[in-house]
């Protein structure tokens, strides 16, 4: 359960971190407002994960997650570059999140 409660923490991440981009620096109401919400939701979704799991872990998944998801959506719904830099970083970013993952199993 509690790996359910961080996959639906990173989605609540991304859904308001997409729409930040999408408020105009807070100026838009709708989008302002799912900015909030998903945010919050995200934030308790985690606190209970890591009820469970280990926080390093799930502070690793859910902030490696959702930055290598936001920068694919950046890339492919707002026409944000995605660099071979980029792509290392991800990359990096998940190797991290796997050593991680790994480590914490002992």
């Amino acid at each position: 359960m509690a790996w359910i409660l961080l996959v639906a923490a990173i989605v609540a991440e991304v859904v308001g971190t997409t729409a930040l981009k999408l408020s105009s620096g807070l100026t838009r109401l709708m989008p302002s407002v799912v900015v909030a919400v998903a945010y919050l939701l995200s934030f308790v979704l985690l606190a209970f994960a890591v009820r469970h799991l280990q926080v390093s872990v799930a502070y690793a998944i859910w902030s490696g997650v959702g930055t290598a998801t936001i920068t694919v959506i950046g890339w492919y719904a707002f026409g944000e570059s995605l660099t071979v830099a980029k792509v290392a970083a991800m990359l990096l970013i998940i190797t991290g999140v796997v050593i991680l993952n790994l480590a914490g199993a002992e």
